[in-house]
């Protein structure tokens, strides 16, 4: 027995030099276009969710989750805070996605956005709140962005998913825009072209982006 101790020992040991020596010697690919291998991934994947599952336990959603008032306010701070990432109706791809890894995931689409559970809408205020290290999702409440401002957004996501690309815009040019604790000042998102951000929102709005897409 005392053998088969020393050589998982030995194993193990042997694992973490070698990861060691690949850190070390800049072996370890950090390039974005660069997928992790699929263990990788699955083990990062594993961890994510039951950090997750474990800080959520105490979350209680608020009741008013499909009041027509908190999606509307969730729609214009969708739009100018997520969009660009997670999409919106009718839109397969963007600028900003295309470069991202991990993927973020299209709440736009039933596969990926409708989960409406307590369990669901816990879990997106987790992660609006606090982010996820190394992918690209900000903790929007180091921001300034308030407890019920994400709750407002999590009710517009939980709509998403069924959500024609016409009601899409209609909630986005009703609401207040961009509009939360840590930031006072709304977006007029009717004076940018339907179901493109606004210049200040998406950053390209000058004459000078301009390279092959």
């Amino acid at each position: 027995m005392s053998k088969i101790l020393v050589g998982i020992v030995c194993t193990l040991l042997a694992a973490i030099a070698a990861a060691g020596v690949a850190v070390y010697t800049g072996a370890f690919d950090v390039a974005a276009d660069t997928p992790h291998a699929a263990v990788t991934y699955r083990l990062i994947a594993f961890a994510r969710e039951r950090s997750i599952a474990r800080r959520i336990q105490d979350i209680a959603p608020p009741g008013d989750l499909g009041d027509v008032a908190r999606v509307r306010r969730g729609a214009g701070n969708y739009a100018a805070m997520c969009s660009g990432c997670h999409l919106e109706p009718g839109v397969e791809t963007s600028e900003l996605r295309a470069g991202l890894y991990p993927q973020p995931p299209n709440l736009a689409k039933p596969e990926t956005g409708s989960s409406n559970g307590a369990g669901g809408a816990a879990r997106r205020f987790w992660i609006v709140k606090h982010g996820i290290k190394a992918s690209g999702m900000p903790a929007w409440s180091k921001g300034g962005m308030e407890d019920a401002a994400i709750w407002d957004l999590v009710a517009f996501v939980q709509r998403l998913p069924k959500m024609p690309a016409s009601e899409y815009r209609e909630l986005v040019e009703s609401s207040d825009g961009h509009s939360h604790a840590g930031r006072q000042n709304a977006t007029d998102h009717s004076a940018a072209p339907k179901g493109v951000p606004d210049r200040h929102e998406s950053g390209h709005g000058d004459g000078n982006h301009n390279h092959a897409r």
